[in-house]
């Protein structure tokens, strides 16, 4: 059968993602979406079930391990920083798209709803990936990237719910879960990780924990209509503490070498082929429309608040925080699967998304990236 050659494409897909990436010295996600977009509309991969499934994981362990980069002290020290450029970045961006979508476009109010809000998030899993590229773990500008990023998401997360999601018994079920899992996550999980007994190499029983307590959150995100990505940074943020040990370098890579290896090069290219060029090109101005709306918010918003609190790298991290991927594409499906939006509105969407992963995080990288000198300094 046809399908049976998906797997091999993926794979080949992978590779060659790595190859273009180490040759012309260019973020390995970037590569991996744009191949995924070339392969989709090629019609050479069509992803199965359990691609999207992996992908989902893919997602929620960048997530993860973004949370892990959140340095507390740091936080704390730039909080104010953090929080006006997050909820800028969410704030400016999503009234813009929202006027352009209800009084220029004339779409249905919920339908301009939901694109709104799933273009005001910026993503963990781009801005992540930046930060382990341009090596900015542990840096002041790492923990504010991440810091902004995680409000912008809070605010994303909080208006899909209040503006869609109708509170059940599951939903109910899902945050009392979360929080049971995040309590003993924090209170017991470094009795496993500094144990002598339970710290084997072979067995790797650390990321098989970790794993567990992420298809876990996922699992009741999924019964509750909910989104596992806020719970799991979190997650990421407390299990940075017993990381902060003396095997946290060791576990961290071990897991960054799981998850970069195959889990997030098939988040990255099963987004990708979801984009339909076809349906792009037959709309082209009102995708072109849509897509400067919303990064000229995300520019105003953010660059505003960076130029005036933060004297360096202002350019880069208005470049940064201008992506989006990961939660749009959440918000954008849960619109798809409640017909909030047509699937003609979904493919423009998340052809913006993934359009806002790629141009910023290229201009960015090129032109505004900080030295090796400068994070010296």
């Amino acid at each position: 059968m046809i399908s049976d050659i998906y797997p091999v494409v993926l794979a080949v897909l992978i590779v060659l993602a790595s190859v273009i990436s180490i040759k012309w010295s260019i973020s390995i996600s970037i590569v991996e979406i744009i191949l995924g977009i070339i392969a989709g509309n090629l019609g050479l991969l069509e992803p199965e079930s359990w691609m999207i499934y992996v992908a989902s994981i893919g997602g929620m362990v960048l997530t993860f391990l973004a949370g892990t980069e959140v340095n507390p002290k740091l936080m704390k020290d730039n909080l104010k920083e953090c929080l006006m450029i997050g909820v800028a970045s969410f704030l400016i961006s999503f009234v813009l798209v929202f006027i352009v979508c209800e009084y220029m476009l004339l779409w249905p109010l919920t339908s301009s709803l939901l694109v709104a809000t799933a273009l005001s998030e910026t993503s963990i899993a781009i801005v992540y990936s930046i930060i382990l590229d341009k090596e900015l773990s542990g840096k002041k500008i790492g923990t504010i990237l991440m810091g902004s990023t995680f409000v912008t998401n809070i605010c994303t997360a909080f208006a899909l719910s209040a503006l869609f999601m109708k509170p059940t018994i599951e939903t109910l079920v899902f945050v009392i879960a979360s929080v049971i899992i995040l309590v003993f996550s924090y209170k017991y999980s470094d009795i496993l990780f500094e144990s002598q007994t339970f710290s084997m190499t072979s067995n790797q029983l650390e990321l098989k924990y970790i794993f567990l307590l992420l298809v876990l959150l996922i699992f009741f995100a999924t019964l509750g209509c909910g989104q596992a990505l806020l719970p799991v940074f979190i997650l990421g943020a407390i299990l940075s503490k017993p990381f902060s040990h003396t095997n946290k370098n060791n576990m961290l890579k071990r897991l960054q070498t799981v998850a970069f290896t195959v889990i997030t090069p098939i988040f990255f290219i099963v987004n990708g082929s979801k984009v339909s060029i076809p349906v792009i090109l037959g709309a082209l101005g009102v995708f072109l429309l849509i897509f400067v709306v919303r990064q000229i918010g995300k520019f105003i918003g953010v660059y505003t608040i960076v130029k005036t609190s933060l004297s360096k790298y202002h350019m880069y991290i208005t470049m940064v925080m201008s992506t989006g991927l990961t939660f749009g594409l959440v918000a954008a499906s849960y619109g798809l699967n409640n017909n909030i939006i047509s699937s003609h509105v979904y493919s423009i969407l998340t052809g913006v998304l993934v359009l806002s992963a790629i141009i910023p995080s290229i201009i960015g990288n090129k032109y505004f990236a900080p030295t090796e000198e400068d994070l010296k300094e």
